[in-house]
């Protein structure tokens, strides 16, 4: 069984909007199946923008996100499920990840900037209105890779398997199917 965290980026705390129901199904899947699991709701947290590079290296984590580092350090898989907006990931979560990606935690700092977070593997599950084959081969994915290249490898979290869900307003039934596909995807880690 494994330790899993899922982290929920969906910056609106409206528990209707879709992410929120995919993590919720997510980490039910991963219940069943006997993993542990912890979760972070972006919406709920309260943390301030970083403003400076001493903000970054030197000053000391905000509560929320020493407490957030607390599990990825206990996770072996980290979820990141949030929708794509403006073909990036949403502000609260790229200032989430800037918190919690510091100096002596998830880097070492030197000549070449060394992760600190081997051992872990994540997932990233991205929503988005636009059809996913359309993102991912017109847009080339560009965010996807950008978070799993200058993000997660940097830090040291490998491998990271990306799934991209498309049309998220439109047919009720592929919105169910989706919820499915979570609670077995949850259930059949390693």
């Amino acid at each position: 069984m494994s330790n899993i965290l899922v982290i929920d980026g969906h910056p609106d705390p409206d528990r209707g909007r879709f992410v929120h129901a995919l993590a919720d199904a997510y980490a039910r899947g991963a219940k069943s199946g006997g993993h542990d699991v912890r979760r972070i709701d972006l919406a709920t947290l309260d943390f301030p923008l970083l403003r400076s590079r001493a903000d970054w290296a030197e000053a000391p984590p905000p509560p929320a996100i020493a407490a957030a580092q607390d599990d990825i350090i206990w996770a072996k898989q980290i979820v990141f499920l949030y929708p794509l907006w403006l073909g990036d990931v949403p502000a609260l979560l790229k200032g989430f990840l800037e918190q919690v990606a510091r100096p002596g935690f998830a880097i070492a700092q030197g000549r070449m900037p060394k992760g600190l977070l081997a051992g872990r593997s994540a997932r990233l599950i991205v929503t988005m209105g636009m059809p996913a084959l359309f993102y991912r081969f017109y847009f080339g994915a560009h965010s996807v890779k950008s978070f799993r290249r200058n993000i997660l490898k940097l830090v040291g979290i490998t491998p990271v398997e990306s799934i991209l869900i498309g049309n998220v307003e439109g047919d009720a039934d592929a919105r169910a199917e989706w919820l499915d596909k979570m609670v077995k995807l949850g259930a059949e880690q390693d």
